[in-house]
């Protein structure tokens, strides 16, 4: 596949899953929307949601459903407590799985936490045309993921292929 020649931005929604976190006090989620920005990338709408598998799953439905959506990046509920429920919420809605980006994740971040990664339940996948990317909570994790994996595949010019290319291929919105 020959990648794009030039940056085809995206438009992307930042959804934060916090009991605790607000819009005063949300690093990861303030990380993330800079880092988009700053990419090119067009940020869609942000919001914070307390950690309840149904109101994340209806908040990322609505976002997927929206043909104006090319991406949503999640950051927490990833973990291994009683509240953490991202996973539950949102793998349902996948089409397709992208166990490469949770492996990949893991094996980046062993450099800096070790064996604690192996609590993370970082996960990507494809849901309705939309690439969404569930992260920890963590600034120190959101910024390994953006910089390490997540803004070279959403960059069209990135070879030999990238996610931002196969938009054309997944079927038109």
């Amino acid at each position: 596949m020959t990648a794009l020649a030039e940056f085809v931005p995206l438009t992307l929604c930042v959804l934060t899953v916090s009991d605790t976190r607000t819009p005063a006090d949300d690093s990861s989620g303030d990380f993330l929307v800079e880092s988009l920005e700053q990419a090119g990338h067009h940020l869609h709408e942000r919001r914070i949601v307390v950690d309840d598998r149904y109101l994340l799953r209806a908040q990322v439905s609505a976002w997927i459903a929206d043909a104006r959506v090319h991406g949503i990046l999640v950051t927490g509920g990833t973990g291994f407590t009683g509240r953490d429920s991202t996973p539950e919420a949102i793998e349902p809605l996948l089409d397709k799985h992208m166990p490469g980006f949770g492996e990949l994740f893991r094996s980046l971040s062993f450099a800096d936490i070790g064996t604690s990664t192996l609590q993370s339940r970082a996960f990507a996948g494809l849901a309705n045309q939309t690439f969404v990317f569930c992260l920890p909570g963590s600034t120190s994790a959101c910024r390994s993921a953006w910089e390490q994996i997540i803004v070279a595949q959403l960059d069209a010019r990135t070879r030999p292929c990238n996610l931002a290319g196969l938009r054309g291929r997944l079927g038109e919105r």
